[in-house]
């Protein structure tokens, strides 16, 4: 499948029912447009079973009820739901995306209390996130933006609105030549990439950020039991920008990432070492175990 995302053939499941790729539209005063109210999450279908669905489901609606809403379908109704695209489409290797928002109703402000909360899911086929960064490593930039305090946005919830900071970083990124961006936290300490977790290699053990204000992603939980299952130490810590230059490995995991080393952060450089190609290759056959 290649084109334009609202140019394509295919199947959408939109409010309970499956519609003609091309027919999925939403008005323009829909609510989430103005206002953000969305939440979405990204899953990959592996040899066609989803891996971690039932949890991504769940997570979808945590999401909608901490930007204060709820989704009108249960999550074993978004489970049948995202198995009939997938059938639909005659995909079985193929990326995920159900997405829930505030529509279009009474209220076209802020508040938006009445107006019906809408969900659709929809797949496609979607090769490595990073392109060839998996056997090179990623380049990454150093973003500008900060993760904000938890006290400032619902930072555990995968909402649209969180988003925004991190398409200037990635644009920013792409623009000196990079696939990504790192990003610190409001308080300085090392955060995420513009949509995925972080790990760093030092003398055999591992550390990773920390996901105090950023999204524990399903794909850093998956990681990191797997790091511990092969008894490597996992440190889940505050990490400070000065100690960049000293780690030797560094990766990348998330759902769309997979697990992705990473060879450049700014000035920094990283080895694609054992550890990291050792938790590549064992999450690939773990996703399609």
């Amino acid at each position: 499948m290649a084109g334009a995302y609202d140019d394509r053939d295919g199947k959408i499941w939109m409010d309970g029912q499956l519609v003609d790729w091309r027919s999925a539209n939403v008005h323009v005063l829909t609510h989430a447009m103005h206002y953000a109210s969305s939440v979405f999450e990204g899953e990959r279908a592996y040899n066609g079973t989803i891996f971690l669905s039932r949890a991504h489901s769940e997570r979808l609606h945590t999401s909608a009820n901490l930007i204060d809403f709820e989704i009108p379908w249960s999550v074993d109704e978004i489970e049948t739901a995202k198995q009939s695209v997938l059938e639909a489409n005659g995909l079985t290797d193929a990326y995920v995306r159900a997405v829930a928002w505030r529509g279009a109703g009474e209220d076209m402000g802020v508040a938006s209390a009445r107006n019906p909360v809408r969900l659709a899911i929809a797949a496609w086929e979607w090769g490595a996130y990073y392109g060839d960064a998996k056997m090179k490593g990623a380049k990454l930039d150093i973003s500008k933006w900060k993760r904000p305090s938890p006290e400032t946005a619902p930072s555990q919830a995968k909402a649209a609105g969180l988003y925004m900071i991190c398409t200037m970083s990635k644009h920013a990124a792409e623009a000196k030549g990079c696939s990504d961006a790192m990003m610190f936290d409001y308080r300085g300490y090392v955060a995420e990439a513009t949509g995925a977790n972080m790990f760093f290699v030092k003398d055999g053990e591992v550390h990773t950020p920390k996901p105090d204000c950023f999204l524990n992603g399903l794909t850093r939980q998956t990681v990191v039991g797997m790091l511990k299952e092969r008894q490597i130490k996992v440190h889940e810590r505050h990490i400070m920008p000065e100690e960049l230059e000293s780690f030797e490995q560094c990766w990348l995991t998330g759902t769309a990432a997979e697990v992705t080393p990473v060879g450049k952060i700014g000035d920094y450089n990283f080895e694609v070492g054992a550890i990291a190609r050792e938790i590549a290759e064992g999450y690939e056959k773990l996703v399609r175990s």
